[in-house]
């Protein structure tokens, strides 16, 4: 595992309109690591994702991924550079199956068909399926399958537990588990503690835009800024 960022963010700043969103965001994710990015709804944690995608614009600051500035670019570009996203609202298309899906945003260097399907045993048993249809555990499941098929070197995640059941929660958890283990490097946002404290390498902690922690998972608890800014 290298020690150095693959994902480097330093002093973002991001506005909507009057509203300062995040206000000096730093934050590192090493090459090979988990990081997670937790906070109170409204911290700045999907606006920190959406920025280093480029689907919100900073107003200050950089974003560098493997060395790289991307700031400036587009979308499109930074997904091809090697970042994979799996949004906060999963984006399925109601009337594209799951193969469909799988396809559309396949690129050479990411996982075949037949790599999802054996990882995925569901997605397989649905791969007819519309996503109108799929379940919302399924959903997740087809989100994580087709950034996979993209071939990221970074994979971020935008609360990928919410309004799933416990059963659900547990088996999108071995999954990304078998990504860390496989060398996958993952910056998460999540607000079920447990799931992201489980297997995180690094926390960061968000408050009203500002980072205001950095620490291994097990001194999480015992910080006094993580007991000021979140009910734990």
């Amino acid at each position: 595992m290298s020690s150095a960022p693959l994902l480097s963010v330093d002093g973002l700043h991001v506005h909507y309109d009057r509203s300062h969103v995040l206000q000096g965001v730093d934050l590192e994710v090493p090459e090979g690591t988990v990081v997670a990015l937790v906070g109170r709804n409204g911290a700045g944690k999907t606006t920190t994702l959406k920025a280093i995608m480029g689907i919100v614009r900073g107003s200050a600051g950089t974003v560098r991924f493997a060395g790289r500035a991307i700031a400036a670019e587009r979308t499109d570009r930074i997904a091809r550079l090697g970042i994979g996203y799996v949004p906060e609202t999963r984006a399925i298309f109601p009337s594209l199956s799951v193969e469909e899906h799988l396809t559309l945003a396949a690129r050479a260097g990411g996982w075949t068909l037949e790599r999802v399907y054996d990882r995925f045993p569901r997605l397989a048993e649905r791969r007819r399926a519309g996503g109108a249809t799929l379940s919302g555990g399924e959903q997740q499941m087809l989100t994580i399958a087709r950034a996979m098929t993209t071939g990221p070197r970074l994979l971020l995640l935008d609360e990928p537990t919410e309004g799933l059941a416990p059963l659900v929660v547990e088996e999108i958890a071995g999954m990304l588990r078998a990504l860390k283990a496989e060398g996958m490097t993952l910056l998460l946002v999540e607000q079920n503690l447990a799931f992201a404290l489980g297997f995180a390498d690094m926390v960061v902690l968000l408050g009203r835009g500002q980072v205001r922690w950095t620490g291994a998972p097990a001194a999480f608890h015992a910080a006094p800024e993580t007991r000021a800014w979140l009910a734990v």
